[in-house]
């Protein structure tokens, strides 16, 4: 009992840092797991680099890659939102008039909102999608700190991670080291099917979508699907925003027809089927775990921790589930060889 109590210290210890470093810096800790995740999906690609040159050379192309990758996207958005900011600055403005009128009741068209929390939602949408450009200037040192954090810990793990990792393990005390590998691959295969989910149901909320915004006839079909998608990529966004914001804007119109449209096609079958159905089936498919299961660590950890929550819910479930799947395989497993044992 003692020489596993010696055993479990250095882990343990271990284990108690790293929840410290998570409280310390929590407030840059979803761009530490946004790159440690970023790092793991693309240790293959990091794999092949390694063939032709120095492990250090290999992190710094795959770093400078994703950085590329990041300000191609960027870019590409400011073009569209540029192209198209007299729409957006009509859809805006109109929203505004009708919660501004005097005789505009959210509650008679049995939206349960107040106005005061309509407009402060309207006040963060224009923000977001027409003022982009004053509010990325007005955050841009927190914005420039934080993608510094995300770049530095995508290089860091991708240099060291492996090393790091057999170093660690050389802790783990032996009866965990089975537990360890397991965890680690189910992580893997997680993250994968995370991002890989992702980017396909942005992808399907696009295509989709086009038909919706045909039918509502308000025109700018691409851009509008493009923007439901664009929301639906950001994790603590979705394009359920993207509907309800066109919702609220047929609303101002009193366009009875388009809200019916944006709500039962837009909102309950473009948005919540890929989210409550599509995702969970998909990265549940991929780790073998119930996809109601997936969506409440999905869900929940986005609701809990925004964006490390999109990598952390899904999975934290998955390690949970896995280490109770072992732990009783092992059990059974001892209690054949038990049995077996007394037949003997």
């Amino acid at each position: 009992m003692k020489s596993l109590r010696t055993e479990l210290f250095p882990f343990v210890l271990i284990v108690v840092l790293i929840l410290l470093a998570f409280a310390i810096f929590w407030a840059v800790m979803d761009m530490v797991l946004l790159g440690a995740s970023i790092a793991v999906v693309l240790l293959p690609l990091h794999h092949r680099i390694l063939k032709y040159t120095r492990p250090r050379i290999s992190a710094e192309i795959v770093t400078l890659a994703v950085f590329i990758a990041l300000a191609v996207s960027v870019l590409i958005t400011h073009f569209i939102l540029i192209s198209n900011a007299a729409g957006l600055k009509d859809l805006f403005g109109s929203i505004s008039i009708w919660l501004n009128n005097p005789a505009t009741n959210p509650l008679d068209f049995g939206i349960p909102v107040s106005k005061a929390t309509l407009s402060a939602l309207l006040d963060e949408g224009t923000a977001l999608f027409v003022d982009y450009q004053k509010t990325l200037i007005n955050n841009l040192s927190l914005i420039m700190f934080k993608m510094l954090v995300l770049f530095v810990s995508l290089f860091s793990l991708l240099r060291w991670g492996e090393e790091l990792k057999i170093k660690l393990t050389r802790h783990v005390p032996v009866v965990l080291t089975g537990y360890i590998t397991k965890l680690s691959e189910v992580t893997v295969d997680t993250l994968y099917a995370i991002y890989i989910v992702q980017i396909a149901i942005a992808i399907l909320t696009f295509f989709i979508a086009l038909p919706v915004f045909y039918l509502l006839g308000y025109g700018n079909i691409l851009f509008y699907s493009f923007l439901a998608a664009f929301c639906e990529l950001i994790p603590i966004l979705g394009s359920s925003v993207a509907f309800i914001l066109f919702g609220t804007y047929a609303f101002s119109l009193g366009d009875t027809r388009g809200v019916f449209i944006l709500f039962f096609l837009g909102y309950l079958i473009v948005s919540c089927v890929p989210e409550i159905y599509v995702r969970p089936v998909l990265v549940g498919r991929r780790v073998k775990i119930h996809p109601l299961i997936m969506f409440i660590g999905i869900i929940s950890g986005i609701l809990t921790m925004g964006l490390a929550g999109f990598v952390l819910g899904p999975v934290i479930i998955v390690m949970i589930t896995t280490s109770y799947r072992m732990y009783i395989k092992d059990r059974k497993d001892r209690g054949e060889s038990g049995s077996l044992f007394e037949h003997s």
